[in-house]
């Protein structure tokens, strides 16, 4: 493995030098970096000529602008990165830096979001092939994939940003539109669990009743002003986490792991008041001890009590850490959110990262720049979503057509152990390939998205430097998006070896 991993690395760079070398070459030529000076009627343009030709280094061969770009690229490996200056005399490192934050903070997410729920759907319509269920995601999966993404970000300002920040001035919930959302919710939970007719019916009237229900008392507690979660709604979902993740691993008959869920469930609740007043204005720190204190004490709480299964029962207990955790972030977010929204009026913004100027706690800066965050997460996610849901939904079929599943069903496990540990975990070798892939590129920035939504990351730095015909932006874009499509290619190489034992040899 030492010796494959140091092969590829010896060709990856010299694919990577190669790269670099035609796109200094193609950019250099594309245009005249100095075109916009020498049309103006400034008093100063000669000096403001000679200014970026300083900068730029114009007045070197191209071959020598290329090696002392190299060459100042060869020092990050003594942690002295010098990428030079743009145009205007910015260090492209500091640009680099502010863009590539920037277009992280976009893209994770999102690429997370559509993993997530891309390789579920996948599952899902893999199990129920040929449904009503299948179809009606096929369609709207590639629908989502379809999409223009300019007309599809406008159409979210339009509704998702401008409708909900006229809504939340004064929310409330028409009964017409009570009964719109029981109606949509009630046939998608209907054609998601499936069964017979006479569960479907049990399950659209269920859920129908709930939405009525549920509804008209938000708008009496005024929840999209004022939300609360409170102990009660924290143990519940707590709890939910601890029987669903028991549910789908090992089964409710365990009884040891589901008692891990439950007693970490437990420890969650104790743990929302112990830290309620050291959680009111935190900072990124604290967060991270308090996560590690957590996940330390939900794998010790695993391995205690969960017997023979030790290794399910610290997986379920991990899982319902990280919901408590999540959901005590988000109960702290919903009690900074009535003082943010009467700061900022319109909280869902459609252009910018961050409010500028803006001021206020932890986690009023959080809402700031999370509302900022969820149109482009939004769009890049529904856009990805249909490739993993259908290499997933393929991967699957094609794994459950194979002898060893079928064996594995002869031999009397039930469902939910062969499509997870046998279908599953056989299927994600191509999907590994995909979300390698999708991930190096999201981090060259979605040019368009950023763009749209006024984004000053990777895309955009690329775009600029391509327009000015400026080299250094444009060989730091590469820099960032080249060597990461190398690395994440490996790394799909060694987890495919971590999959499937028999690719190692």
């Amino acid at each position: 493995m030492l010796k494959f991993i140091l092969r590829r690395f010896g060709s990856s760079f010299l694919v990577l030098l190669g790269a670099s070398l035609l796109l200094y070459v193609l950019t250099i030529n594309s245009g005249d970096p100095l075109s916009d000076l020498r049309e103006s009627n400034a008093d100063n343009r000669e000096f403001l000529i000679e200014q970026r030709v300083n900068f730029m280094g114009l007045d070197q061969p191209w071959y020598v602008r290329y090696w002392t770009w190299l060459t100042g690229v060869g020092k990050c490996v003594i942690g002295q990165c010098d990428l030079g200056t743009n145009r205007s005399g910015q260090s492209v490192l500091d640009l680099l830096g502010l863009a590539a934050s920037s277009t992280l903070r976009l893209v994770v997410l999102a690429t997370v979001l559509a993993m997530i729920v891309g390789i579920a759907i996948g599952i899902l319509t893999a199990i129920r092939q040929y449904s009503g269920l299948d179809y009606v995601v096929t369609f709207f999966t590639f629908m989502f994939f379809s999409l223009p993404v300019f007309w599809a970000a406008v159409l979210l300002k339009e509704y998702l940003a401008i409708g909900f920040n006229d809504w939340i001035a004064d929310p409330t919930y028409a009964w017409p539109t009570v009964i719109a959302i029981g109606l949509v919710l009630g046939v998608a939970l209907q054609a998601v669990l499936g069964g017979n007719p006479r569960r479907r019916l049990f399950t659209f009237l269920g859920a129908f009743i709930f939405v009525c229900i549920a509804l008209p008392y938000l708008d009496w507690l005024n929840f999209a002003r004022f939300p609360q979660l409170g102990p009660i709604a924290l143990t519940l979902v707590g709890a939910a986490a601890a029987v669903g993740a028991t549910a789908l691993g090992v089964g409710l008959q365990n009884r040891r792991v589901l008692y891990s869920g439950l007693i970490t469930a437990g420890l969650g609740l104790v743990a929302y008041y112990a830290t309620y007043s050291l959680l009111w204005d935190p900072n990124w720190l604290i967060l991270f001890v308090m996560a590690v204190v957590a996940i330390g004490v939900a794998v010790a709480v695993g391995r205690l009590t969960g017997g023979y299964s030790k290794g399910a029962a610290t997986i379920v207990s991990v899982f319902t850490t990280l919901v408590m955790g999540g959901l005590i972030i988000v109960e702290h977010l919903f009690r900074a959110w009535p003082s943010y929204l009467a700061e900022v009026g319109r909280p869902i913004a459609t252009i910018g990262s961050q409010t500028p100027n803006f001021t206020g706690t932890f986690w009023e800066d959080f809402l700031d720049k999370g509302t900022q965050l969820l149109l482009p997460t939004i769009l890049l996610a529904l856009i990805s979503l249909a490739t993993y849901s259908r290499y997933t939904r393929a991967s699957m079929l094609e794994v459950s057509q194979q002898d060893y599943i079928r064996t594995a069903r002869a031999k009397g496990l039930n469902e939910r152990q062969v499509i997870l540990k046998h279908a599953f975990r056989n299927s994600l070798i191509p999907i590994t390939t995909i979300m390698a892939f999708d991930f190096a590129s999201l981090i060259g920035g979605a040019v368009i998205t950023e763009q749209v939504f006024g984004w000053k990351g990777m895309g955009e730095l690329f775009r600029t430097g391509l327009t000015q015909v400026d080299p250094a932006p444009v060989m730091a874009f590469f820099l960032v998006t080249g060597t990461a499509a190398v690395l994440f290619n490996l790394l799909a190489d060694i987890l495919y070896a971590v999959l499937d034992p028999r690719i190692r040899v």
